[in-house]
C-alpha cells in the first residue's frame, strides 16, 4: 500500500525495452510469469496495456499492480518480497490504542471513496507530483461503482482527516494508498478496517511494498511465490454476506 511511495524518476530506457508490452486492446492478454519480473527495479514485469476493469482484475489475481508517472506508459509491478498483513494479526501500539480510546475519530466505510482517492493523490511533503493520475482515479472509481474497490474513512469534527482505498477479491484486500492530515488518522483507518476484514472472513491484506508505517502495524514481508500461492487459495473464496454493507464503524 503506497502510503509514502514517491513520484519517481523516469526509468532507464534499457529497463523498459526488455519488458513484455501489453496490448491496450486486449485486456485478457496474460501477464508474464512472475519470475520474469526484473530484479532492478524490483518487480517491474510489464509495460503498456490499459486500466480497464478486466485488465486490473487480471493484474490483481496475478499478483501485479500498476504504478507509474502520469507522463509515462503504464508500468506493472510484482515485487519480491511482498509486504502483507494477516487481518487477525494486526499490532496496535499503546499510543495508537490511547488515540482510539479518546473517541475523537469517527469511522466510515465506502462513504467518500472519490474524496479518499483525491486526498491520496495529493503530493507528499517535499514532492512535486503524484502517481495517482486522473486515469487511475477514474479506473478505481469505476471499480468502486462495481462493488470491487472500497474505502475506509476517518473523520474528525466532520472533516475527512484520513483514509485508505483498495480492491477486494474473494478473501483478499489489495491496499492501494492511504493518507492522513492529522496524526494517526491513516493508522486508525487501517486498524479499524483490518478488524472488520477479520470479521468478514478476509484472510489477507496486500500491502505491496515495505513501509515503516505499515511494518509498525504488523505487516510482514513474504516471498513472491508464497504470495502467489495465497492468492490462488483466497481470491476465489467467499467472505461473509454482510461484507462492505456497514456504513459507520
Amino acid at each position: 500500500m503506497r502510503h509514502d511511495r514517491p513520484y519517481f524518476n523516469p526509468l532507464p530506457l534499457n529497463s523498459v525495452m526488455h519488458l513484455t508490452a501489453l496490448d491496450p486492446e486486449n485486456p485478457d492478454q496474460p501477464f508474464p510469469p512472475l519470475h520474469k519480473a526484473l530484479v532492478e527495479p524490483n518487480g517491474l514485469i510489464a509495460v503498456g496495456g490499459c486500466l480497464s476493469t478486466q485488465r486490473l482484475l487480471n493484474a490483481y489475481r496475478h499478483g501485479v499492480f500498476p504504478w507509474y508517472n502520469p507522463s509515462e506508459p503504464i508500468l506493472w509491478w510484482a515485487p519480491d518480497p511482498r509486504l502483507v498483513m494477516f487481518p487477525d494479526q494486526i499490532k496496535v501500539s499503546r499510543s495508537l490504542r490511547k488515540t482510539l480510546r479518546k473517541g475523537t475519530f469517527h469511522f466510515t466505510v465506502d462513504q467518500a471513496f472519490e474524496n479518499v482517492v483525491a486526498a491520496c493523490a495529493q503530493p507528499r511533503a517535499n514532492e512535486s507530483g503524484t502517481w495517482i493520475s486522473k486515469e487511475i482515479h477514474q479506473a478505481y472509481t469505476t471499480l468502486h461503482k462495481l462493488g470491487i474497490a472500497h474505502s475506509a474513512e476517518v473523520w474528525q469534527n466532520g472533516e475527512l482527516v484520513g483514509g485508505l482505498y483498495g480492491v477486494a477479491l474473494g478473501q483478499v484486500f489489495f491496499g492501494e494508498s492511504m493518507f492522513h492530515t492529522v496524526t494517526d488518522a491513516s493508522k486508525a483507518a487501517f486498524v479499524k478496517l483490518a478488524d472488520l476484514l477479520a470479521v468478514w472472513n478476509f484472510k489477507l491484506i496486500d500491502c505491496q511494498v515495505h513501509t515503516s508505517h505499515l511494518a509498525s502495524l504488523g505487516a510482514i514481508e513474504i516471498k513472491r511465490d508464497d504470495f502467489s500461492t495465497l492468492l490462488q487459495n483466497y481470491c476465489n473464496a467467499q467472505v461473509t454476506a454482510d461484507a462492505w454493507r456497514v456504513a459507520n464503524l
